[in-house]
């Protein structure tokens, strides 16, 4: 494992190349960008930049420059803008150009290749990012954040991410490790110095520390189950008995006609699924086949899969025809039949009770009725769903959510090495001893900032970036 200080080697190849890559998606649009950056970005481009100020330096940092892209021919590609970031003042820490030109294809790809051909290495997925990272720009956390916040596709994905890039998150875990740096040196001196006289924390005090950064720890880990939703999705399974409105609710949910509705029971024997966003959040909506005995060998399997789907998914909406005579206690019967208890259930066709009828169904306060061929009581079925949804989220507003599962199984660790610090101290164990165990959970929260870290965690962190970032 390596330290801050020992980041830039010579054993990184990112350290004296000069890397470029294109940091617009591809496809046409107005404008596309360009990155230069490393230690001759500017004398590259300079190779390529014609500047129509005659009287302006292009290389003024900060300040964006007009003028035209030759190629190494004198031939001008386009006209583009330009912007210079000394070393130590961009994104990477390096010296960086970026260049700015109509967004085609075909002409952000000529710029990229006259840059190549001048010199310039082409940047591998994540480099730039990997780079502020190992010039001290950035930590090891928001490094990863700044990854989840380009695939952020809701708002609650954007609000995690977003929360962790601006530090917060980090500051915390740095202020966990601080706290337990100042106990591990409390250990250390009784090492160092033990016929000293040296003011030692009193055992009680001790325990009372280490019991609070645990707590925290703790609180960090619960909401992973929230953050796992940000980072993986919310899933929901529509379940029922044949002909009950599943593919019906599917499509309202979805607001478009992904799924066949026929009258004829059985018509769903495999499921369907998509996402939509539902409170800000990635919702994944299962169509499942309907569940009743008997059935072809096809329709039997399709039922299997329904039931192994509801017990992997985090909530289930259970449809019920309530046009059909005794539907009540077929529903208790259901219920008490389910492989889970993460219940929403929704009586479905009240448009085709009399009124006498509706009203009685209606006084039922655990079912939300509605019809899907009308639509009504859509909204309060989806209503009750956002609800459901937010119960499961963490709260957001401190920023302090995990979503990242190698997080997590440092978090674990420092968890667990904390609770043997305890029972070690109590046990009165070897200041040596207590003092391992310290470091191991202080080991643990410098791999998640990238205190401490490894070629093969860099590499797969940045690897799952795309090439520009």
């Amino acid at each position: 494992m390596l330290h801050p200080e020992s980041k830039q080697s010579a054993e990184s190849p990112s350290a004296e190349d000069t890397i470029a890559a294109i940091i617009t998606p591809p496809g046409e649009g107005g404008v596309a960008a360009l990155r230069l950056a490393g230690p001759r970005s500017r004398a590259i481009c300079s190779r390529h930049f014609r500047s129509t100020s005659k009287n302006r330096s292009p290389w003024r940092p900060f300040v964006m420059r007009y003028g035209h892209f030759h190629t190494a021919e004198s031939t001008v590609i386009d006209e583009i803008m330009v912007v210079y970031m000394p070393a130590g003042r961009s994104y990477t820490g390096l010296e960086q150009v970026e260049l700015f030109c109509h967004g085609g294809r075909q002409v952000v790809r000529l710029i990229l290749d006259e840059l190549l051909r001048s010199g310039a290495r082409a940047a591998e997925p994540g480099e730039f990012t990997r780079l502020a990272f190992e010039n001290g720009r950035i930590d090891l956390a928001r490094a990863e954040a700044v990854a989840e916040l380009i695939a952020a596709n809701t708002m609650s994905a954007y609000q995690a991410s977003r929360e962790h890039l601006l530090g917060a998150y980090s500051e915390h875990i740095s202020m966990l490790r601080d706290q337990l740096v100042r106990i591990m040196a409390e250990f250390e001196s009784m090492i160092d110095f033990p016929d000293e006289e040296i003011p030692q924390m009193e055992q009680t005090q001790l325990t009372t520390q280490i019991d609070d950064i645990a707590a925290k720890i703790r609180t960090l880990l619960q909401s992973y189950a929230g953050g796992r939703i940000i980072n993986e999705g919310f899933r929901i399974a529509i379940a029922g008995r044949p002909n009950a409105g599943k593919s019906s609710l599917f499509n309202l949910l979805l607001r478009q006609e992904r799924a066949l509705v026929n009258p004829r029971p059985g018509t769903t024997r495999d499921y369907l699924s998509e996402w939509v966003e539902l409170g800000g959040v990635a919702v994944n909506i299962i169509d499942t086949a309907g569940l009743r005995q008997g059935g072809g060998a096809i329709e039997r399997l399709g039922q299997k899969r329904t039931k192994e789907i509801m017990r992997e998914c985090h909530l289930v909406i259970w449809m019920v025809d309530i046009s059909k005579a005794g539907w009540v206690k077929s529903l208790d019967n259901d219920v008490k039949a389910l492989p889970v208890n993460n219940i929403i259930i929704v009586g479905n066709k009240i448009d085709l009770l009399g009124e006498k009828q509706a009203h009685n169904n209606l006084s039922n306060n655990e079912i939300i009725f509605m019809s899907c061929s009308k639509k009504s009581g859509f909204k309060n079925l989806e209503a009750a769903l956002v609800k459901r949804i937010a119960d499961q989220m963490p709260d957001m507003t401190a920023g302090l959510v995990v979503t990242s599962a190698r997080h997590k199984q440092k978090l674990n660790i420092a968890l667990r090495s904390l609770i043997d610090v305890r029972k070690k101290t109590v046990a009165g164990d070897s200041p040596e001893i207590v003092a391992f165990s310290i470091r191991q959970a202080t080991n643990a929260l410098d791999e998640i900032t990238g205190r401490l870290y490894t070629e093969e965690v860099l590499g797969h962190i940045f690897g799952k970036f795309c090439i520009g970032k």
